[in-house]
């Protein structure tokens, strides 16, 4: 049962939403508390991630055996490669889907036969925890639920947005450049429906609180086959209101408060992410007033990160990193290079010149990959996402080695940077463009999106001659070393540090023992000198110790010289956190 101040505290946030439906909604709320066994103990809340905690984003299907079905692939890779590696294996949707590779879901409650079942699922949550996607703002057009629909059948006869189509939707946020409604067939006759991504992406009713317990079920069920993490996808379009954008409406993050308030009842240790791919200051915001999401995407350090490295210049990225807010011991970002989306453009907003923007897409397309376009208000389109693998967008066509030393440091500048590491598969696979997965599927993101044969990829993996192998490993390397150090735990303090434009640098101290890590990137092809009092708090210190290639390093003239893209992670020992700081 509820408290009083649980009970109390959901009928206001339901009255905000369904206005004197509430009281109903809190008991229809307490009715299903215990179902799939959730909710019926309250366990106790633990600390909610450390330095040790790192993310694998994967789809059930990337590494795939003639012999068994692709989650038992999964699995058996995760377990020989990466155990005592990463924490926590994101499985992007594994539901019955019909397109967008998972994202239009036709049954929320399944485990694509394709993939395997939920006890495979499982296994995998008995050596990893899991993230699982609650895709909220859409369905497949193939569901039950959109099938109710055109029959009219009830409650998910109102599930959908059926919308005249002379109404003036000009304001509303577009991410993609086709028709924002789709005409279909009803008993009723013809209808148009919302469909903010695509025709077969159709959207959900949020204003109807059927669905909102729909998905407390959905919620319930993922908890109770291990989720952990629940990634709120596209969460920031849940709300539609006519003559607005019908993105981030208050409506829409009183929807992720409440979401967070039923996971503090029934799961104290379960998380919500946001997944908002929009200019830094809107994604901020679903942290709220520490009662929002728990984490949210870096959305902006890929797209800067990639700009900074290819520009050969730190002091965008060092501004804006400077600029970031300290967070609550409740709140994280997510840090990511790459993911199963392309590199969002958006959140480069209000940081670059709209030439710097037409440049960077430039680049990529010379390193062969693509554009996705998205719809504006006037009509014309502008630039969404980057396709391409991020190996690729980092390579260096004159010298393929200095483009591999580039995306290595990359990725070294993620794993220490403050928050919790993301590592895409094939990121960390070293995956390049898969242009003929584009030309098969005819969508952009496919470049990204390659399927792996295990016995294909475990011979490369083997193979110490084999840029995948050397990847791979060092890649493998250096998470395990961020794990031995409590100076990269997310809640660690990260001073950004004033350098040359060529340099990024930051200093990570520990909150829980005395240890100082100084984090060095040289972003150009040029070797730089580095005054040793910007590397070391204590300057009387002659040397330190590099903890990605395990030396110690020192001083020649009162400088530390970085080769091209070099990384250094630089450990001090025996400073306090005080004194740390005070320097």
């Amino acid at each position: 049962m509820l408290s009083t101040i649980q009970r109390q505290s959901l009928r206001q946030r339901l009255h905000r939403l369904y206005g004197d439906a509430a009281p109903l909604l809190v008991r229809r709320f307490e009715a299903m508390l215990g179902r799939y066994g959730v909710g019926l103990e309250t366990p106790t809340a633990n600390e909610k991630w450390d330095h040790r905690t790192s993310v694998l984003i994967t789809y059930a299907d990337t590494i795939c055996g003639e012999d068994t079905y692709p989650l038992r692939s999964l699995e058996r890779f995760c377990l020989e490669r990466l155990k005592g590696t990463v924490s926590t294996i994101h499985l992007l949707p594994f539901f019955p889907w019909s397109s967008d590779d998972g994202f239009s879901v036709i049954d929320f409650r399944k485990v694509s036969p394709s993939y395997g079942h939920w006890e495979d699922v499982e296994r995998i949550g008995g050596h990893f925890e899991l993230m699982f996607d609650l895709v909220l703002n859409h369905c497949s057009r193939k569901s039950q639920w959109f099938r109710d629909y055109v029959t009219g059948i009830a409650p998910a006869r109102w599930y959908f947005l059926p919308m005249d189509p002379a109404t003036d939707l000009t304001q509303v946020v577009r991410p993609r450049p086709w028709p924002l409604l789709t005409k279909t067939s009803t008993r009723d006759g013809p209808a148009h429906v919302w469909t903010t991504f695509s025709a077969d992406q159709v959207d959900l009713n949020w204003q109807n609180p059927d669905l909102l317990f729909e998905f407390i079920d959905i919620l319930f069920l993922y908890l109770s086959k291990g989720c952990r993490i629940f990634r709120l996808d596209a969460v920031a379009f849940l709300w539609k209101e006519m003559g607005t954008s019908c993105i981030h409406r208050p409506q829409t993050h009183e929807i992720v408060k409440l979401l967070r308030e039923i996971v503090s009842i029934v799961s104290p240790n379960a998380l919500l992410l946001t997944e908002t791919n929009v200019p830094h200051e809107e994604n901020m915001s679903y942290f709220g007033e520490n009662d929002e999401a728990h984490m949210v995407y870096n959305f902006t350090l890929p797209p800067l990160m990639l700009f900074s490295y290819l520009r050969q210049n730190s002091g965008w990225l060092r501004r804006w990193a400077a600029g970031l807010p300290e967070l609550s011991p409740e709140q994280a970002f997510l840090n990511f290079s790459a993911s199963h989306d392309g590199i969002g453009v958006r959140p480069l907003q209000g940081l670059l010149e709209a030439a710097d923007v037409d440049w960077l897409v430039g680049q990529v397309r010379a390193r062969g990959g693509l554009v996705s376009m998205k719809a504006n208000p006037d009509g014309s389109e502008s630039p969404y996402e980057l396709n391409i693998t991020y190996r690729d967008a980092l390579s260096e066509p004159k010298d393929p080695h200095l483009g591999m030393r580039r995306f290595l440091a990359s990725q070294a500048l993620v794993l220490a940077f403050k928050g919790i590491p993301a590592l895409y598969i094939h990121s960390l696979l070293g995956t390049t463009n898969d242009l003929a997965g584009v030309e098969a599927s005819g969508q952009n993101r496919s470049i990204n999106r390659r399927k792996w044969d295990r016995a294909d990829l475990e011979e490369r993996l083997d193979d110490p001659e084999d840029e995948q192998h050397q990847l791979f490993t060092t890649l493998v390397r250096w998470v395990r070393i961020r794990r031995e150090h409590p100076a990269f735990h997310p809640g660690a303090a990260m001073q950004v540090l004033e350098t040359d434009d060529a340099v990024f640098a930051f200093r990570r101290i520990s909150r829980t023992r005395a240890e100082t890590v100084t984090c060095l990137f040289n972003m150009s092809e040029a070797a730089v000198m580095v005054p040793w009092k910007t590397v070391v708090v204590d300057a009387s210190q002659k040397q330190v110790r590099e903890l990605l290639h395990r030396r110690r390093v020192r001083p020649v003239r009162g400088r530390l010289t970085l080769q091209p893209y070099q990384a250094y992670w630089l450990m001090e020992e025996g400073l306090t956190e005080e004194e740390a700081l005070r320097e």
